[in-house]
């Protein structure tokens, strides 16, 4: 018997929402009922000349959200990878799922004004990834519950220690998919027991909280890849930019920046990396909307990009 195979295409778009970084997902139907989704659809070889252009057109067409950047993220192709099924559409019976991950970029949260579309603040889905007011109140859960997992398993412990900070390991903002991957290894994360075909085990409503909200099939962990590579990014392109509005104070950037790695800045060292880059200049008008002393204005010397190497933002970090 040959089994088909499909071709799908996943999109992680990511905006500022409120100072909360926010990606755009979908609340659709699939095998496992009801669940959150990445905007998602498959690949049709005779309709679609490109992935880009039919990934475009699936956003559209699910979210009513127009992309701008777009850049090709991972494929993800492990065999039962898209457990529970995602609804590919009518027609679709294949057993081997390949799906194409895509990062875009918007500079505004865009109401999209279509049923179950929703900006959904990675905070809700990874609530142990925000460290800008210190380390997470998730934190108390997880670790108690990664602690009874590892047992005296030395390397199981020590594995939790290094992504998880524990013990007073550093923090490395980077690892955000190796983090997902050890909580859906040790049963945790709430797609584990799903995917098994088994029951969710019960637990205390701290821990459920703390482990963030599922996703259908795959998509925290497409997710999870994108924001790792998203923060890594930021050190050496200067993607942020992408996020912003075509005007805005340096403040602005900074808390944008933040959002995106979670951490919090040393606001003088930041705007001295800033400077040595670059990368804005002055428009030499204030903001009047900042709610207090009104703020110089700056934009992305964009016209930079075919003259020179430019490379990303440095992140010093606010130390105690």
């Amino acid at each position: 018997m040959t089994s088909s195979l499909v071709i799908g295409l996943s999109a992680v778009v990511v905006a500022i929402k409120d100072g909360e970084a926010v990606a755009l997902t979908v609340r659709q139907k699939t095998a496992g009922g009801d669940l959150t989704t990445l905007p998602f659809g498959p690949f049709d070889p005779d309709g679609h000349r490109t992935f880009e252009l039919a990934l475009r057109a699936f956003v559209t067409e699910q979210t009513r959200f127009d992309l701008g950047y777009v850049e090709q993220l991972y494929t993800f192709g492990d065999k039962g990878r898209d457990a529970p099924l995602a609804n590919l559409g009518a027609g679709s019976t294949a057993t081997r799922v390949i799906s194409v991950g895509y990062l875009a970029l918007a500079p505004a949260a865009v109401d999209t004004h279509f049923a179950g579309s929703e900006w959904r603040a990675w905070s809700r889905i990874f609530p142990w990834e925000d460290w800008r007011a210190g380390r997470p109140a998730a934190f108390e859960a997880i670790e108690a519950a990664l602690r009874a997992w590892a047992g005296n398993d030395a390397q199981r412990l020590a594995r939790a220690r290094l992504l998880f900070a524990l013990d007073g390991a550093p923090w490395n903002e980077e690892r955000v998919l190796e983090r997902y991957e050890l909580l859906y290894e040790a049963g945790l994360a709430p797609e584990a027991a799903r995917d098994r075909g088994e029951a969710a085990p019960a637990r205390a409503e701290a821990l459920t909280a703390a482990l963030g909200e599922p996703m259908a099939s795959d998509h925290r962990r497409i997710l999870a890849t994108a924001l790792g590579r998203l923060r890594g990014k930021l050190k050496y392109r200067p993607v942020v930019f992408e996020l912003m509005a075509d005007a805005f104070t340096l403040s602005a950037l900074q808390r944008t920046v933040e959002a995106i790695a979670g951490v919090p800045l040393h606001k003088q060292n930041f705007r001295r990396a800033l400077e040595r880059a670059e990368l804005v200049e002055g428009l030499g008008r204030l903001d009047a909307d900042t709610g207090g002393r009104p703020a110089e204005l700056f934009r992305f010397r964009r016209e930079i990009l075919g003259a020179r190497p430019v490379g990303g933002l440095a992140l010093p970090l606010l130390r105690d």
